[in-house]
Order: C-alpha cells, then structure tokens, then sequence
C-alpha cells in the first residue's frame, strides 16, 4: 500500500486504528463492582445498627421490676420522693418522649447514665472491657489456634482414630454448658476433691496487696480456670467448621494435579487445601471476635470476673434500664461491625466473591 493511500483510508475508516480493548475497562468494572459490594455491606451493618438500637430500648422494658423502688435501698419513702426519682431519670416522661432522647443521645455517644452507680453508663463500660477483653481474648486467641490445627489435621486424617477421638470429644465440649463446666472445675480445682488439693481461686481476677510482677503472676493465676471453660466449650466449633470446610475442598482436582506434580501431602494440605478451605471459618473467627467484646455472661458471673458479662447480669437484676441498654447495644454492634470487616474481607480471599 502507498504513502497516498493512507489518508484515504484513515478517513475511509473514520480515524486510526484503534489498539484494541482497553486493560483498564475490566479492572474499572472490578473496582466498581467491589465499592458497590462495599456499600451494600455497610448500609447493612448501619440498618443492623438502628435496629439494635431500637431493640434494645424496648426490650428491656419487659423486664418486671421497678427501678426506681431499687435505688430507695429497700427503705420507705414517700410518693412524692417516687416521683422526684422518676423525674430525675425521666422515667416519668412518655415513652415516645423516652425512645426520642434515648436515640439522639446515643447517636452522639452518650447511653446515659446508671440507676445503680449513679456514673454513665460509657465509663463503667469502658471499665470492665480491659478485664473482659482479657479474659475472652486470650481464651479466643487459643481455641482458634487450636479448632484450627485440630481440625485440619482430622478433616486430613478423615476416618481415622484421631480423627473419631478429635471430632468426638470437640462434640461432646461444645454441648456442656459453660457454666456447668465452670462450677465442675471450681468444685475439683478450686475447693479440693479427694486427693486432688484446691489449685486456684475460686472467683475474681486478684486476690489484692500485690504489685508489680506478683500482680501479673496473680490475674495469671485467676485467669486459668475461666479461661480453660471458654477454650474447651469453644474450640469444638472452630474444629468441626474447620474440618467441614476442608473435606469439602480434599476431593477437588488442583489438589490431584499438585501431588501429581511430586509435592509433599503435608505442602499439599498446608499451601493449598488449607487457604481454600478458611472462607468459612474466617467468618466463624469473625464472630468469634466480637463476641469477645460481649465477653461471656455466664463464665463471668460463675468466676466473678468483673468484666462486661458480669456487669451486664449484674444490671439486669436490679433492672438498671440504661446500663442494660448500653451493654447490649455494645454486645451487637461489636459483632455486626466484626462480621461486616469479614464480608469485606471476602474478595481479598476469594476474588469471586463481590463481583
């Protein structure tokens, strides 16, 4: 073809030639369908949100009891000193007028304030979280650890002995109540029975007068039974999703093409079957995470330990309606902000998932 040919055909053509399809058109529509996915998961975990709120307002109305006749301390007073009480917690408000102040003040931070310490409710909450959190912290950092081994190794040893010991044990702990569980290892470990001597405390997290050191070697020594409860009722659901999980990936085809190619059983299972296998059980690992913002009610009141769980029964038995309603409120939105950092931690793992 020509020099002079040329602009005839680029005007015959409508232009130049163009270098074929854009790279970037199918990671533009990537991007926006993850902020899309994104967006969606928020709006759910901000709706999730509001309904919380809502619910725990009315809720907790149900409970008999009158909280006002509480903070008397059992002594005879006069209706007029009633109605001075109700009107200082504006309870003699209606409920409407209650649900509408509840609401903007929680919006900005504010839950209220307690019947029964007289203090908001934000700083007794933020007083027992470090001990709650230390408690269902290092009790969820060891039975993910260990469902997570546990399970991977029975789901690769399906059928055998360890495998039926594992899964069958895992399952008879996670049907004990914990508190049962609790008051069993209390009664053997703590009291004493028959020749085996009363090893730790019997509740709380510090037996007092200690500092430094001693201190630590102290909550260390109150911590082992409470903790020992959540790990043995809790690790038997990390196991069996774990375990479920992976026997659903063990009869795929690119683990026959990597041991057909000479590689390890145990590289096999380590750096293939394994990471595919986590979506499930990083939701699980999620969960479980915000719940140990919940901490655990019963195995904190069992041990006196004075976290969140324990201030939560504590409040509800008075009914100290401000305090139970910022507890609970804190309990869900810890674990619908948790499960919302799973959902959008999905596409990270599984590139399928958001598209």
């Amino acid at each position: 073809m020509t020099a002079e040919a040329t602009p005839s055909l680029v005007e015959a053509t409508g232009g130049p030639a163009q270098a074929g399809p854009s790279v970037r058109g199918p990671r533009a529509r990537t991007r926006t369908a993850y902020l899309r996915y994104v967006a969606g998961k928020l709006g759910g975990a901000a709706v999730s949100l509001l309904a919380v709120l809502v619910t725990s307002f009315f809720l907790f109305r149900l409970i008999p009891g009158d909280p006002v006749k509480y903070m008397t301390g059992g002594r005879q007073v006069s209706a007029e000193q009633l109605a001075n009480y109700r009107k200082e917690f504006g309870l003699d408000l209606p409920m409407w007028e209650q649900f509408t102040d509840y609401c903007g003040k929680a919006l900005t931070g504010d839950l209220g304030t307690s019947y029964q310490f007289r203090a908001p409710v934000i700083d007794k909450i933020t007083e027992a979280l470090p001990n709650t959190l230390l408690l269902t912290g290092t009790a969820f950092v060891l039975y993910t650890a260990l469902g997570i081994f546990i399970g991977t190794r029975s789901a690769w040893r399906n059928g055998g002995l360890s495998d039926r010991l594992n899964t069958g044990l895992a399952l008879t702990l996670y049907s004990i109540p914990s508190f049962w569980l609790g008051l069993l290892l209390i009664i053997v470990f703590s009291v004493g029975m028959g020749p085996i001597p009363g090893l730790f405390p019997t509740g709380g997290m510090e037996s007092g007068g200690k500092e430094g050191f001693a201190y630590v070697v102290d909550v260390a020594h109150h911590l082992v039974l409470p903790v020992v409860t959540l790990v043995a009722v809790e690790y038997g659901q990390t196991l069996l999703v774990t375990r479920s999980a992976l026997l659903d990936e063990m009869g795929s085809d690119y683990l026959t093409t990597a041991r057909a190619k000479g590689l390890r059983d145990d590289l096999v299972r380590r750096r293939h079957a394994v990471p595919n296998a986590l979506l499930p059980t990083v939701t699980l690992i999620f969960i479980n995470l915000g719940r140990t913002v919940a901490g655990v009610i019963l195995v904190e009141t069992v041990f006196s330990w004075p976290g969140l769980g324990g201030l939560f029964y504590q409040a509800l038995s008075v009914p100290d309606l401000p305090l139970v309603q910022g507890l609970f409120f804190v309990f869900a939105a810890a674990v619908i902000v948790m499960n919302t950092l799973a959902d959008l931690i999905y596409p990270l793992l599984d590139p399928r998932v958001g598209r």
